[in-house]
């Protein structure tokens, strides 16, 4: 993914540097094939790789953890996610559980349209990548009940679809940074330009680019500021002119180091993301959290308030906005919600299938 600017980076939230000197075990990279693995197109390949890195021994209790689009199991080893969540007495503490994250179908060092395959890759969506990510924990690491399923806002979506689609699978479900319902609205809006100025750039031909397209920095860099940062955050980094300028241009000055295909494919896979008929099936216990200032979920149209009070065991936590919070990258942020998930770990009961 583009990376952000120096001072968007520095005054939001770190969401691609692993965290250094961690507090918590080592992580360990690892890699399985799905066999003949069909997509929702009725498309089959005969092996899907996908890769995966764990923190903990896999004594632990098994936790679940899934990252936004354009990102990886890298983009969660953060200081603000597992330097917050993983070390010792703190709500994932790894000498406890056994912390498995996935790289998403087209993402990381999973399968991914660059491979070789280009626009002839199958076109995946949501269901895909969950249907994925079951088949690793199931057959790849023989686990077969969950403790906990948490993620962050593409992950957050595939938490709903989790729980929709496998409800006997896991204890909790820990959405944030999403709404389990249509994609739609601007949310859509935004993501179907960001993807028509990338394919409508000459120099995209296709998919047959010789050269990233030009224009994705572009593209890219707007969808951004106008869909993550937070409207208090922002007038905070960027209170003048010269200031908001400084943002931009650093932005723009930066290369561009995902593939044009995988990315593509990666915002385009949430077209017909859609969980909301399957509320009644959710048998865990969830806590939606979301963030008041996030651009992409606005709490104001209620639909995710509507939905959770379809769930026997639903509630939502609504990180109040303000200067720190950053809209829809606030919960990349574990700090505003570390004793939320303390206490819902704490008092859920576990299950078995």
């Amino acid at each position: 993914m583009i990376r952000l600017c120096a001072a968007l980076l520095a005054a939001l939230i770190s969401i691609s540097v692993p965290a250094m000197a961690a507090d918590y075990p080592a992580p360990q990279d690892g890699e399985w094939i799905a066999k003949d693995f069909k997509f929702h197109s009725g498309e089959l390949m005969p092996e899907l790789r996908l890769h995966y890195t764990t923190v903990g021994a896999p004594t632990g209790q098994p936790v679940l953890v899934l990252h936004g689009s354009g990102g990886s199991a890298a983009s969660m080893l953060t200081p603000t996610f597992a330097g917050e969540l993983f070390g010792p007495g703190q709500p994932l503490d790894a000498t406890k559980y056994f912390i498995i994250i996935p790289d998403g179908i087209g993402h990381g060092k999973s399968s991914k349209p660059s491979d070789a395959m280009r626009t002839s890759f199958p076109k995946y969506d949501y269901n895909d990548m969950v249907d994925a990510q079951y088949r690793l924990v199931t057959e790849g690491l023989n686990i077969k009940h969950l403790r906990l399923v948490i993620g962050n806002s593409m992950g957050g979506m595939h938490t709903w679809i989790w729980g929709v689609r496998y409800p006997q699978t896991m204890d909790v479900l820990v959405p944030m940074a999403s709404q389990p319902t249509a994609m739609a609205a601007r949310n859509w809006m935004l993501r179907r330009m960001m993807l028509e100025t990338i394919r409508n750039d000459p120099d995209y031909k296709g998919g047959n680019y010789t050269s990233q397209p030009r224009m994705m920095k572009y593209a890219i860099s707007a969808y951004r500021f106008a869909s993550a940062g937070g409207t208090l955050g922002y007038q905070t980094l960027a209170p003048t002119a010269p200031q908001a300028d400084k943002m931009v241009d650093e932005q723009l000055a930066l290369p561009v180091t995902t593939d044009a295909n995988d990315y593509v494919y990666q915002w385009e896979a949430s077209h017909d993301y859609d969980p909301s008929a399957g509320m009644e099936k959710i048998e865990a216990t969830l806590l939606a959290i979301n963030a008041a200032d996030d651009e992409r979920n606005p709490p104001e149209t209620g639909v995710t308030e509507a939905a959770v009070k379809r769930i026997k065991h639903g509630n939502i936590y609504l990180i109040p906005a303000s200067t720190e919070t950053r809209g829809h990258l606030t919960t990349g942020n574990a700090k505003f919600y570390v004793r939320q998930l303390q206490e819902l770990l704490q008092t859920a009961p576990q299950r078995t299938m």
